[in-house]
Order: C-alpha cells, then structure tokens, then sequence
C-alpha cells in the first residue's frame, strides 16, 4: 500500500544550509512579498487563512536538484505518478516570523481543474478547438515538497501538521534537514509561529490530468 507523505532525513550539513539561506536570503531580501492565497472584498490579502513572506526561486537553482533527487526516489517507490516538472518552473522560499501561520488547505483541488466549454456536437469551431487544447495542455499539481532549513531551536510553534485519509493528524518531524514528499491533495497547515523564524523551501510537481 502506497504511503500519503514520506520523510527524508537529508542530512544536509548546517554549512551547506548555511549557505542555501544565505544564497536564498539575498533574494528574499530583494523580492520579498506577502504570501498570498487570495483576497477579500475590499482588495486586501487575505491573512486569515495565510500570514507569511515569500519569494520565488526559479527551478534552474542548484537545490532544485538536491530536492528533485528526493522527489524522483519518492515517485518511483510509492507514488507512480506521471509527473512533468515543477510548477511554474519556480519554489517558493518562505519565511515564517513570530505570529505567522498557514491555516488548513491542499495544493491542489478538483475546482480548479478545467472546465469543458463543449456541449454538444454542434459547437463552434473555436469551441471544440479551445477544449482540445486546454485538455491536451493542462497540468495539476500531484506532489508537493517542503524541505524544513531552520534548527528546532530557532523557533517554537511553527509545527508542519497534516491529515491522513481517515481525518488524523499527524506532525513532520522537526528537523533540520528534513525533506517531505506527499500527495499535493492531502490536507495540512503550518502553525502559528509563537517565537523565532521558521524558513523551508516548498514546491510542487505537475503533471496531466487524473485519468
């Protein structure tokens, strides 16, 4: 039976994540913005369901293959999905100061998967064109990742908590290091940060449509 999450320990050692945060840092410090989910009615990000910083690394960044290594050992031994990349060809480096949070959601969900315009038989043209492309074209997000950089000391709270297919939670170990693969429609969130700064690196691998 195939898992929904699987833990590496990557043992990377705390120079080279060192310098992945320094590395990272400098564009962070650059490009930082206020991750975003959505935005209510009068145009303001939305923080109640998300409160954190960001910002996008693109996927030709060494440590994408550091990270894809994991990801490829993980498809290949238990998931066996049809993957094609990572979304967007970028992942997110994303920062988590004291009072942040990233309340219950998945990365992926059937709502935004596309829509056929087609009818009937009889439809235009550009109709029947459009939703041949658009079928032929679209990816989903399958796996997300998330690779923890910072040391458990460094903050509290903060805990990575997921939910398994009967509704259980459960918590990714907190470790320096530590990289999970899982299942991009498995529900989790990040809690709130009472202390400290919790930073990790999260991405997502797509692929055609569920047949």
């Amino acid at each position: 039976m195939a898992s929904q999450t699987l833990c590496y320990t990557t043992i990377l050692p705390s120079d080279i994540i060192e310098i992945i945060e320094r590395d990272l840092g400098k564009q962070y410090d650059s490009s930082v913005q206020e991750s975003s989910v959505g935005y209510e009615s009068n145009g303001v990000i939305d923080k109640y369901t998300r409160n954190s910083q960001n910002t996008w690394i693109p996927s030709q960044h060494w440590i994408n293959g550091f990270i894809m290594h994991y990801v490829n050992i993980a498809n290949k031994t238990n998931f066996l999905y049809d993957l094609s990349g990572i979304d967007a060809e970028s992942v997110q480096y994303t920062v988590y100061n004291e009072g942040c949070f990233y309340n219950w959601h998945t990365d992926e969900d059937y709502q935004t998967y596309y829509k056929p315009l087609l009818k009937s038989n009889r439809e235009q043209e550009e109709v029947l064109t459009h939703d041949f492309l658009k079928k032929n074209t679209e990816v989903i997000r399958k796996l997300s990742f998330s690779l923890l950089l910072s040391d458990p000391d460094e903050y509290e709270g903060g805990n990575f908590q997921m939910l398994n297919g009967i509704k259980k939670s459960y918590i990714i170990p907190r470790k320096r290091g530590i990289l999970a693969v899982f299942d991009s429609r498995t529900p989790h969130r990040v809690l709130k940060v009472t202390k400290g700064t919790r930073k990790s690196i999260v991405g997502w691998c797509v692929g055609p449509r569920w047949k």
